[in-house]
Parts: structure tokens; C-alpha cells; sequence
């Protein structure tokens, strides 16, 4: 086989030319330049190339369709350089396994980062953008137990569930790929700059759109089926049924992988569509990472390793315990909190800086403060 990436981004500007027809005829031809060269006679005998699309094919290498494209490739590689990235074609080794072997793979893929052979074992964790702090709580939870067991996690690096995913991976020094909907060179949102750089670092950054294509609405529901097509499994941590979240729900369905769903309070919207999915029996309830675990272990046996031995529990003064037994699974502001755990303002601050350096506690915007 003998790829030319820049045949591949060539092929790819041709009207009518999606990734299953360019997969097609590149298996056929086992050469880009071949396929740049042919006559119609010789397109027509790719599976899915018709008459009319051999045509359009020899005709764009005609006319003036090869030299816009070309200026179109060029500015692709110098975007691709620009930021240390690279073009991973589907029958590159470094392709994700397990998207390769789905009903609707890409052609290829604009990668950052280092797509690793143990990625083929990797959980997908995605829901809304509008998480509620539940929500988070069971994303960075999940997350969390999925590094400690050396289980990469995939997500879509949108706001709400995926950052919370992706945050609480590279805080448990585990890996994490994100699939965006835009170029790999356009993060989106803005503030998950800083958030993307660090998945780099010990994940990857990729998706199927050209560098520099702005985030867009269409784009996300085809970014899905990569996200779950690079995983073993998918979970839906909290979305209503309208959500986006959904759609990866369904395709991963289709593309024979096992959904996951964490049940959510009953008459709660933005829950409603993770408790159909269960309802429907389209999703298996989980509440834990072991029940995960209970579903893939014979597929995640040659993964998993034994998670570290916990440290002991530090020990706490009688105020700190009276503030940390005083708080819920919500957020709860800090008059709140001291009110209830009957001490002062001032005395609450100073312990629940000790329970943040103990790693009990963490501060949210507002004088906020919630269980990690």
C-alpha cells in the first residue's frame, strides 16, 4: 500500500468523495497516485464509484480542481507543522484500532499527541454540557477509578461532562484522548486551551475536520462516532434526551459497544435521557466502576492493573471532621457551611484550607466548597 497524504487531502476535496468512498478506492488501487491517473473505466470498477462519480473524479484532475486543491493542501501541511501535528491515514499502525473496524471510519485523522495500541481498550465518558454537580462528581469519579486502573478514557472535550472527564484523567496522571469538532488547531471552548495542551502531553488531540474549521453544530453528531468508535465502551453520564449525548449513546449501539448509564433523580431533565436508556435496556446501570468492570474484564484483562493500595486517611483536628461531616454531595457556601457545622467564618476558612492541602476538600467559584 503506498499512501501519499497529499493525494489523500487531494481525493478528499472531490465533490462526492466521503471517507467510505475514498477507503474504497484506495483498497482497490493500493496506490494514490494510481487513483489520481485513472480513466473512468478503471474508477467504475471500485465498489460504490459509479459512472458519474468516476467522471467527476478524472474531470477534477482536468480542470483547475487540482490546483485549488493543491493551494488547499499546501495550507493544511503548514497548519499541521504549525502546531506539531500530524495526518494518521486509515491504513496507517497508528490508526485506532477499533475505529478502523466500525460501519463509518474516517479516512483519516488530524492527530496530536501519540495514539498508543492500548487505546483499543479505552472507555468512552460523555453527557451535557449543563452538568449538574452530581454529574461532575460521577464524571471525575469514573474517570478517576478508569486511571487508576490504567483504562484510558475518550471524550469530546466540550464543557460540562467531557471537561470533567478529561480534567479528572490528567489529574489521576492517567491518559485521555479528546475528539473535537473542530481543526485540531481550534480548541473549543476557549478556556479548555490550557486543558487540551495537557492531553497532549500524555494522550491525543484529534479530529476528521480540515485544520482551521471552526466548531459547527453538524459537526459534533459525526465527531461522536469516533469518540465511541475508539472505545471499548461508552458512558453516558448525565444528559436529557435531546442531548448530544444521546446520539453517541445510539451510534455506539450500532457500532456493537457496550453502553453504560448512571441513573439519574427521577423528574430531573437533564438526567431523563441517561434513565431511558436504561429504561429501554439500551444502556446497563452502573454506579461504580466495578460494575463497568463486570461487563468488559475478560477484554480489559490484558489492560487493568491492580490500582494503587490506598494511602491511610489523614488524620483530621475535631473542627475539620465537624466541617467535612457537615458537607453534602453539593456545593455549599462557606456561611452555610460554618452555620451548620456551628463555628465561625473565619475559623471554617482556616480549616478547610488544611482539608484542601489534605485533599479532601476543593474550593468552587463563590466561596464555594464541595467533597472530592
Amino acid at each position: 500500500m503506498t499512501i501519499d497524504v497529499r493525494d489523500v487531502l487531494t481525493l478528499s476535496t472531490i465533490p462526492g468523495i466521503g471517507p467510505t468512498r475514498l477507503i474504497s478506492l484506495i483498497n482497490h488501487f493500493h496506490d494514490t497516485r494510481l487513483i489520481v491517473e485513472a480513466s473512468a473505466k478503471e474508477l467504475i470498477r471500485v465498489d460504490g464509484i459509479e459512472k458519474k462519480t468516476a467522471l467527476t473524479i478524472v474531470n477534477f484532475f482536468r480542470d483547475s480542481g487540482a490546483a485549488r486543491s493543491k493551494r488547499f493542501v499546501d495550507e493544511q501541511l503548514k497548519r499541521l507543522n504549525k502546531v506539531d501535528a500530524r495526518m494518521v491515514t486509515f491504513w496507517d499502525k497508528e490508526y485506532p484500532t477499533n475505529l478502523r473496524n466500525t460501519y463509518d471510519p474516517p479516512a483519516f485523522l488530524f492527530v496530536r499527541g501519540e495514539i498508543k495500541n492500548d487505546d483499543r481498550y479505552s472507555l468512552a465518558i460523555v453527557g451535557t454540557r449543563s452538568a449538574s454537580s452530581y454529574g461532575i462528581q460521577m464524571a471525575e469519579r469514573f474517570a478517576q477509578g478508569f486511571a487508576a486502573l490504567g483504562i484510558p478514557t475518550v471524550s469530546g472535550l466540550a464543557r460540562g461532562i467531557d471537561t470533567a472527564a478529561h480534567t479528572a484523567t490528567v489529574r489521576a496522571n492517567g491518559r485521555t484522548i479528546a475528539v473535537v469538532g473542530s481543526g485540531v488547531d481550534v480548541i473549543y471552548p476557549a478556556e479548555n486551551q490550557k486543558l487540551a495542551e495537557r492531553i497532549i502531553e500524555n494522550g491525543a488531540l484529534m479530529s476528521e475536520f480540515p485544520m482551521g474549521t471552526k466548531p459547527d453544530a453538524p459537526n459534533f453528531p459525526r465527531r461522536n462516532r469516533i469518540i465511541s468508535g475508539i472505545a471499548l465502551g461508552t458512558l453516558i453520564i448525565e444528559t436529557g434526551i435531546e442531548g448530544g449525548a444521546m446520539i453517541t449513546a445510539s451510534i455506539a449501539f450500532d457500532q456493537n459497544r457496550e453502553v453504560f448509564a448512571v441513573p439519574h433523580a427521577v423528574g430531573e431533565k437533564r438526567g431523563s435521557g441517561t434513565n431511558l436508556l436504561i429504561k429501554q435496556g439500551k444502556a446497563t446501570l452502573v454506579e461504580c466502576v466495578d460494575d463497568v468492570l463486570a461487563v468488559l474484564g475478560p477484554q480489559l484483562k490484558n489492560l487493568v492493573r491492580s490500582p494503587a493500595r490506598p494511602t491511610p486517611a489523614p488524620q483530621l483536628s475535631v473542627f475539620e471532621q465537624a466541617l467535612y461531616d457537615a458537607m453534602g454531595d453539593d456545593p455549599i457556601h462557606i456561611d452555610a457551611l460554618a452555620d451548620r457545622a456551628r463555628v465561625s467564618t473565619a475559623d471554617a476558612l482556616v480549616h478547610l484550607l488544611s482539608l484542601e492541602f489534605k485533599g479532601l476538600v476543593r474550593q468552587k467559584p463563590g466561596k464555594m466548597f464541595v467533597k472530592t
